[in-house]
């Protein structure tokens, strides 16, 4: 029987597991009755996952908007069809010879820079993305290629952390909407030997960290203990600004009702808290304009 469990759970995603089906193994563990994600992550890749729980899958965009940063293993001499080891080997090419360990690293660090800040990715064929109602992959897997339009994103950090040649791990913090196999490819284009990734870790989501994340198995293994795995509905939040409301100004909000408050505006989303005790004090998030408070998203308080 499922019950009503609000809160966010840091996964670590398993390899070969998609995300919907780490959410539905999540959802049954706790028995919840309503799961979400904040973003997918490839069966082939690994790494953090939040999945929402009831109330905090009202929340779920605004993480699918954050930044994201991923550990990507790079492997060079060769292109597959996916863009990933999951795919066929379409081209290979001779890699480039170095004469020193030193060459190859000025070599490869030359690349990146033509990949930092706002840079421009062709969509994958094999995505999620559709067109017609139908995800391009499954043209893909029927030998038809469509024309996609280039999308900008953006690279904040990107660097080699190792390189064991002819592979090398790179470490990425991008904008959401990022392909980083399309990114492995353009990089093994760039060097003029073509590349596909071998491996992917995601380890931060917006503000929330692999490190504190779990594993499937340790949370099936101690679901009696949910306290340790779950974190509050606000979690997803945390880089907002908030504000306090009384007893009266909360019941107003919850009625869908504007508010006004004699502070300065900031112009902002805010996430409100009602001046109670806590973890039950948490109503949800607002706009705040010209000094009034515009109720956004607001959790249930069945």
């Amino acid at each position: 029987m499922s019950t009503r469990i609000d809160g966010v759970v840091l996964l670590d995603k398993p390899l070969g597991m998609s995300s919907q089906g780490a959410v539905t193994a999540v959802k049954r563990a706790f028995h919840a009755d309503k799961a979400g994600h904040t973003g997918t992550l490839d069966p082939m890749a690994t790494g953090l996952l939040p999945i929402c729980l009831g109330e905090a899958t009202k929340y779920s965009q605004d993480l699918l908007d954050a930044d994201k940063t991923y550990i990507a293993q790079i492997k060079f001499g060769a292109r597959t069809d996916t863009g990933d080891a999951e795919g066929s080997i379409i081209e290979e090419k001779p890699l480039p010879v170095f004469e020193t360990a030193g060459a190859l690293q000025a070599a490869l660090d030359a690349l990146l820079t033509q990949f930092t800040g706002h840079i421009v990715q062709l969509p994958p064929m094999y995505s999620a993305l559709k067109r017609d109602g139908k995800p391009l992959y499954e043209y893909a897997r029927a030998g038809i290629e469509l024309e996609r339009t280039p999308r900008e994103i953006t690279i904040h950090r990107i660097a080699w952390t190792n390189i064991q040649w002819p592979e090398a791990t790179l470490e990425v913090t991008c904008s959401k909407g990022t392909y980083i196999r399309v990114l492995a490819e353009d990089i093994g284009h760039a060097l003029g030997c073509g590349a596909h990734l071998v491996g992917l870790r995601r380890t931060e989501v917006g503000h929330l960290s692999l490190e504190h994340a779990f594993t499937l198995d340790s949370i099936q293994k101690n679901v009696h203990d949910s306290s340790s795995y779950i974190l509050p509905v606000d979690a997803l939040l945390q880089t907002l600004p908030h504000l306090t409301v009384d007893e009266q100004q909360a019941k107003r909000l919850e009625m869908g009702q504007r508010v006004p408050l004699n502070l300065p505006s900031i112009e902002s989303l805010v996430r409100i808290y009602r001046a109670t005790a806590a973890p039950h004090n948490f109503i949800g998030t607002a706009d705040w304009r010209s000094g009034v408070l515009h109720p956004k998203r607001l959790i249930s308080q069945a």
